[in-house]
């Protein structure tokens, strides 16, 4: 079967390499040696200040919010991962929604500015399949109206924007370290932010607000990482150009031969190091959509709707019509992009979607 993404798996032997570092440590969690060791390879790697590494990729949102958002409204993407909604709901804050730019799928910037009000209090935008946003110009406005940005940077792990991190930009930046992501951790995520006192804050934020072992600096949560997963972590980071030089020869390889009469993929936006993270394609349709996704399951190739349904019309939020997200989650498909893909199972994927459009 060809599904839409494969974990990328270490070697036991490099994986039982870091386990017999956390036997002989006798330490399991609580940033233990592999913990920091994962942090400052990370920070040395994606060219940045600060890095806190986390048990997931949901939880670094979460806390941005619950310090930055204040129980306001947060302007947001509808096409994102649910989680991106989810979380300024569960922070007690309100989400309005923002129409996204349909050919590079992020929140449309020329949109944010008639949507703030008295009550916003942040921007949460997402970096849709690792293509940044309009990042100068939402941090324009951003200084303008005095709002704090938080970037939904999932997808974005080694993309770089105008020869910087992408995660150097906004107020946070978080990431996803799921085992589906390019870099993962098994569950994993991270927290961004270039401002050290701010930092310092999501820090102790991340662990129940510890000051010390008796002291508090203020409220908090468990987010740590185990060094179960970091072990994996540094396990995968062994392989990372590995990894990336691998995808880049599917993403190349889709963009030469599937035939884009009837169908498009997403422009990456100028001056950026992108990181072959997805491979999306815009049918005309969602009926054509359906009835390819329906062979090419009967082939057994597991494409995946992704992102669908558009954010926006879940039943729990205040639902506003995004034609364009709307009519983009209705029509945009994933197609299978992971390390170990053969070119004949390649062949295939295309093969099909060629004859059918």
């Amino acid at each position: 079967m060809i599904t839409v993404t494969k974990t990328f798996f270490p070697t036991l032997d490099t994986y039982n390499k870091y386990l017999e570092r956390v036997w002989k440590n006798q330490w399991l969690t609580n940033r233990g040696e592999l913990t920091l060791e994962l942090e400052d390879k990370l920070k040395a790697f994606l060219k940045v200040e600060n890095i806190i590494i986390t048990t997931n990729g949901t939880l670094p949102i979460q806390i941005a919010l619950k310090i930055l958002g204040n129980n306001g409204e947060i302007i947001t993407t509808p096409f994102s991962y649910v989680a991106t909604t989810s979380s300024i709901i569960w922070e007690n804050c309100k989400p309005v929604f923002v129409d996204i730019n349909e050919d590079y799928l992020t929140i449309d910037e020329t949109k944010i500015e008639a949507a703030i009000t008295t009550k916003t209090t942040a921007i949460l935008a997402t970096h849709v399949f690792g293509n940044p946003c309009a990042v100068k110009q939402i941090e324009q406005l951003a200084k303008k109206h005095n709002l704090y940005v938080i970037y939904d940077a999932a997808h974005a792990f080694g993309v770089e924007y105008d020869n910087q991190s992408l995660f150097n930009y906004g107020t946070v930046s978080t990431c996803s370290f799921h085992a589906t992501k390019i870099f993962h951790t098994g569950e994993g995520g991270a927290l961004f932010c270039t401002d050290s006192a701010l930092n310092h804050k999501l820090f102790y934020s991340h662990n129940f607000g510890h000051n010390g072992p008796l002291d508090f600096h203020g409220l908090g949560i468990n987010a740590k990482i185990s060094e179960l997963q970091s072990a994996m972590g540094l396990s995968v980071f062994e392989s990372i150009n590995l990894i990336f030089e691998e995808r880049k020869k599917i993403v190349d390889f889709y963009n030469s031969n599937l035939i884009f009469s009837t169908l498009r993929t997403m422009k990456i936006r100028a001056n950026t190091k992108w990181n072959y993270s997805y491979y999306p394609v815009i049918f005309e349709s969602e009926s054509q959509l359906l009835k390819i996704q329906q062979i090419l399951n009967d082939n057994e190739i597991i494409p995946r709707r992704y992102f669908y349904p558009a954010l926006n019309t879940l039943p729990f939020v205040d639902q506003k019509e995004m034609p364009i997200s709307e009519s983009i989650a209705a029509r945009i498909l994933c197609l299978p992009l992971y390390v170990g893909i053969t070119n004949e199972e390649l062949n295939k994927v295309v093969s099909i979607i060629n004859r059918l459009c």
